[in-house]
């Protein structure tokens, strides 16, 4: 969440991942930091809407979670913009999270298509609408079976 359009534009899932790993150190120290670095990734980040989907052990997903809310800033291209980071689903795999972001960006749509006020951003929506869907797996890599936290 950013008020800022620029920060928009301007993340990279590297800018989110430093954050991240930079409020679970402030908050849970080294401890806390070495155990969520272990497999710590950004499979999936869209800047348009703002969604980022995070991977770890599921032994740590906890500290991950607890650290979340005391990301206030992100930094990219020498540039610091203000965010706020909420947590909308946990789940056990990165397939599980995918299916989760697919209803839920077709909720979003959904109310998006309420608000029109014309007739090309509801043709625009209405397509949007009827293209969401979980593409065929990309690698057989075992991400199935990894934890998803987004």
């Amino acid at each position: 969440v950013s008020e800022d359009p620029r920060c928009r534009q301007c993340i990279e899932d590297r800018a989110v991942g430093l954050a991240i790993r930079e409020a679970i150190g402030r908050v849970h120290g080294d401890y806390g930091l070495a155990c969520c670095s272990i497999s710590f990734t950004v499979k999936y980040l869209n800047a348009y809407t703002g969604t980022v989907l995070l991977r770890c052990r599921k032994d740590s997903h906890r500290l991950l979670c607890s650290a979340l809310p005391f990301v206030r800033q992100l930094e990219s291209r020498n540039q610091r913009y203000p965010c706020a980071l909420n947590t909308l689903h946990v789940g056990g795999t990165i397939r599980t999270c995918q299916k989760f972001l697919i209803q839920y960006n077709r909720r979003q749509l959904l109310m998006l298509l309420q608000n029109c006020t014309n007739e090309d951003e509801r043709r625009c929506i209405q397509k949007s609408l009827l293209s969401c869907s979980l593409k065929a797996e990309q690698s057989h890599s075992g991400d199935e079976e990894d934890d998803g936290t987004e």
